[in-house]
């Protein structure tokens, strides 16, 4: 297996540092717009002989299928923000190589209704594309980071193992993560956040299909294991919803994130100065992204791992029938502690999280374990081999019996 991982971002320098551990693949070139990122990524792990730095223009499918061809890469590995998911989705089939990606195509709002009916949704201009993936025997595995990702995969495992009905799929993420010396410091890419937070939240049920809602809508407290405790999680928009629908039964998917009060504040008041437009401004003479000012000004959340402590947790909350007929609500879930993941790999636990799930899933793609052709979420493949890699790799998750 030859790798283009594209972005050395804290992400994609995390999934690196996790790949060198594993010996399935022969070759890995780590390609970033910023040369020198990219051979700070590889000059971490001197001593592995198989990663390459190259540059490369994520927003040129051109450029993306050059780096293709020219290190003869069997998978494109995805690791910048969705801004760029149509050129390097694009760019891998067309240079002949696999793909797999964290987030997916972007979303439209519906141009006079965006809070109860969807306009261009998440992954739309992929699956658009299946076809041809299709016609060209070519996998493109979606959305499969931490979220979206692990709870697809969860969904996947849920249905084959424990339940018969699911009345609702429910992702519920949240963690108790501090970053000392700060007053607003996120921990994940304030222009990804931004993006699926202030968008309209999709819902999915079986009798109406996908439709939305406010931001923020409908608060509850969930209660996270492993000593996070309880955190108040809001809708927001997310991959899941609209991959658990394609290839599991379920009658109501959502997504709730635990937020907080203050980062919502922060959001909202992004949003009502126009700060998270994406839509260029002049300054001075120059065009400026109102959203990149705000990236530019906060920290990069990879350099955060001194200074955080805590948990985060993903995971999926199922309820309905389970295999012998009674009721049944199951939260399955994987918790990451900072402490840990800064110890053993040096990388802060949000973007370790994030990354884990990608390179195992290209280790199960290598090993003929997983396969497939056509535009693919996690569900389309058995989910205990996913599982059992998580505990292989020294990051078991988790199921805990709700009432």
């Amino acid at each position: 297996m030859r790798i283009l991982t594209l972005g050395s971002g804290g992400v994609g320098s995390a999934a690196v540092g996790i790949a060198t551990r594993r010996d399935f693949f022969e070759l890995m070139v780590v390609a970033d717009y910023d040369l020198a990122r990219a051979e700070h990524t590889v000059g971490r792990f001197p001593s592995d002989k198989r990663l390459i730095a190259a540059q490369v223009d994520a927003s040129d499918a051109a450029s993306v299928a050059t780096l293709v061809r020219e290190h003869k890469i069997t998978h494109v590995f995805n690791a910048v923000d969705p801004r760029f998911v149509m050129p390097i989705f694009e760019g891998a089939i067309a240079g002949g190589a696999d793909y797999l990606d964290m987030a997916m195509s972007l979303s439209k709002p519906h141009p006079t209704d965006p809070y109860s009916q969807v306009g261009l949704k998440l992954g739309d201009e992929q699956f658009a594309q299946e076809q041809h993936w299709v016609d060209s025997e070519r996998l493109a595995l979606v959305g499969i980071g931490i979220e979206p990702g692990l709870a697809d995969v969860f969904a996947r495992y849920a249905a084959d193992e424990h339940f018969s009905e699911i009345d609702e799929a429910g992702v519920r993420d949240g963690s108790n993560l501090v970053v000392a010396g700060y007053d607003f410091a996120p921990s994940f890419s304030i222009w990804t956040t931004i993006e699926e937070c202030l968008n309209p939240p999709v819902i999915f049920e079986k009798d109406r299909g996908w439709f939305t809602t406010e931001p923020f809508s409908e608060p509850e407290v969930f209660d996270f294991p492993e000593g996070i405790g309880p955190v108040e999680c809001v809708n927001v928009e997310h991959e899941e919803v609209l991959l658990i629908p394609r290839w599991v039964d379920a009658k109501r998917v959502t997504f709730k994130y635990g937020l907080g009060d203050e980062f919502i504040d922060v959001l909202r008041t992004l949003h009502k100065l126009g700060l998270d437009s994406t839509t260029p401004v002049m300054v001075k003479g120059q065009p400026v992204s109102p959203r990149d000012v705000v990236a530019a000004c906060l920290p990069d959340p990879a350099t955060l791992g001194d200074k955080m402590s805590g948990k985060t947790c993903a995971g999926l909350w199922v309820r309905g029938t389970g295999k012998d007929g009674q009721p049944r609500s199951t939260y399955y879930y994987h918790v990451v502690d900072n402490q840990w993941s800064m110890s053993q790999y040096g990388d802060q636990a949000v973007v370790w999280q994030t990354a884990i799930n990608p390179i195992i899933a290209l280790e199960l793609l290598h090993e003929g374990t997983w396969t497939g052709v056509g535009v693919l979420g996690p569900e389309a493949f058995p989910a205990q081999p996913f599982l059992d890699k998580l505990v292989e790799y020294g990051s078991p998750w988790g199921m805990r019996e709700q009432d």
